[in-house]
């Protein structure tokens, strides 16, 4: 039986890491010392489109990714800018910030509401086309 909820998780690590609005994630857009963060299937930016310049890390991948010791380390995570976690709601996003935060990556926040709070908030978004 669960004992712990999804809910509780997200709550759990929101009071971990720190969660952007998205009008903060706006003011940050585009600052060389943030990278932004699509934790999102690649289905979800087929369908929905993507925020220009954020880099994909699907979160099935993310530790991996972020690990400089795997063998599928990606050089970014290890560049010492911040990074802005979303994902299409924000729940995703505060558990991969979580789970990186605990890993040691720095500094690290997540952006409350996610993409769609990006796209309600007329942010800038791209068509992503099937590879």
């Amino acid at each position: 039986m669960i004992t712990k909820g999804i809910k509780e998780l997200c709550a759990e690590a929101e009071e971990i890491v720190e969660t952007w609005t998205v009008a903060q994630a706006m003011e940050q857009y585009g600052n060389d010392d943030v990278t932004f963060v699509d934790i999102r299937d690649v289905r979800e930016l087929w369908r929905e489109g993507a925020i220009p310049g954020a880099l994909h890390a699907p979160r099935g991948m993310l530790e991996f990714w972020v690990d400089p010791a795997s063998p599928y380390a990606k050089e970014v995570f290890q560049s010492g800018k911040r990074f802005a976690f979303f994902c299409a709601g924000g729940m995703r996003s505060a558990l991969a910030a979580k789970a990186v935060h605990e890993m040691g990556l720095a500094p690290v926040c997540h952006i409350e509401g996610g993409f769609a709070a990006w796209k309600a908030a007329e942010g800038t978004i791209e068509a992503v086309e099937k590879k």
